[in-house]
């Protein structure tokens, strides 16, 4: 199941950074939707339409119909507005922020006023990509979520949220050197941190894969050929039954980037291109691909959402406007998919 709303332009806005100090897009730009006529539902087997019009935007099936009141009219977005805007309690967490999906997160965060602590293997690295920033805005801390000893109970503390983005590739490459297989990344890494995480922690999100519990079908088999997708659902599972508040997203196959030599600035010129309309599914039956930025917007907007927490979603991106950065149209997102599962049991 699958329900898809609009994913909005983004919009310039000037970020001024010591070492590029140019004009630059924000990664997700909250705004309203623009109207558009048709958005759809994807209701298994046959595509539900859905009517938009400028005053309002209306999803309807068996179980759901709301109205979202909306604007006709562009929203526009400068860093001097973000900047006034009060700092976020949140201390996020992000684990495997310097990956492709974790920069994007990072970034985001930051261009909130969300706190953010980065767990590292190169601090440097991360030095490099997002700069020098205020420790109270950004803090960097090595650690290596494979091993166990290196990760030191005290990293948390005052973490009110963690984001779990690490990865390797599914087939032997460069990036498996060093033992970064996904047994260890996927399966020890994974397990190791959730052991430390606190009690007192409000969300846990872990970015997984579509795909994983159909590892002995065909084409997933072939992906799974050297275990990526035996070792995310054991990591999966080990999350469920932490006792943790958790979301679990799974993406589709990741396009867009990856953006892993860029300092900010030029991360934050990063688009969803044409892919900005967001489909999102619970029960593994999504086939398809996903923007890197919508996973991490799904990521971010998954830390506040109430209804998303205990459940697993899967993730994908078509061509079309999407939802952006507003938190009531991921809302109706991620309720529309689990309406929809619950009806079918």
């Amino acid at each position: 199941m699958a329900s898809q709303l609009s994913f909005p332009p983004i919009l310039d806005f000037p970020l001024k950074n010591k070492n590029s100090p140019i004009i630059i897009h924000p990664l997700l730009s909250p705004q309203y939707l623009k109207p558009i006529k048709y958005g759809y539902y994807n209701s298994k087997p046959n595509f539900l339409k859905v009517g938009y019009s400028t005053k309002s935007l209306i999803i309807k099936n068996n179980a759901i119909s709301k109205e979202v009141v909306q604007s006709s009219g562009d929203t526009q977005t400068t860093l001097g507005s973000n900047s006034s805007l009060p700092s976020s309690s949140k201390l996020v967490l992000v684990v495997g922020g310097s990956g492709g999906v974790g920069q994007i997160i990072v970034a985001s965060l930051l261009s909130r006023n969300i706190k953010v602590r980065l767990l590292v293997r190169d601090p440097e690295k991360a030095t490099t990509l997002f700069g020098e920033q205020d420790d109270k805005k950004l803090q960097i801390r090595q650690g290596d979520t494979r091993n166990q000893k290196d990760l030191d109970p005290s990293m948390l503390e005052g973490v009110t949220h963690v984001i779990c983005c690490t990865g390797t590739t599914a087939f032997p490459s460069r990036r498996w050197d060093g033992d970064n297989t996904p047994e260890r990344v996927d399966w020890d890494g994974v397990r190791n941190l959730v052991s430390i995480l606190p009690p007192t922690l409000k969300r846990f999100v872990l970015v997984s894969s579509v795909g994983v519990t159909k590892s002995s079908e065909l084409p997933w088999s072939i992906m799974n050929l050297f275990g990526v997708l035996k070792y995310k659902k054991m990591g999966e599972d080990f999350v469920r039954g932490s006792g943790i508040p958790f979301t679990i997203i799974r993406p589709g196959r990741l396009t867009d980037g990856p953006y892993t030599s860029y300092d900010l600035n030029t991360l934050l010129k990063a688009t969803a291109g044409e892919r900005r309309a967001v489909l999102i599914g619970q029960g593994d039956k999504l086939v398809g691909e996903v923007s890197r930025l919508v996973v991490a917007e799904a990521c971010i907007q998954s830390l506040d959402i109430e209804s998303t927490e205990g459940e697993i979603f899967e993730i994908n991106s078509i061509k079309g406007d999407g939802p952006g950065s507003d938190p009531q149209k991921w809302r109706e997102l991620f309720d529309a998919a689990r309406i929809k599962e619950q009806s079918t049991q």
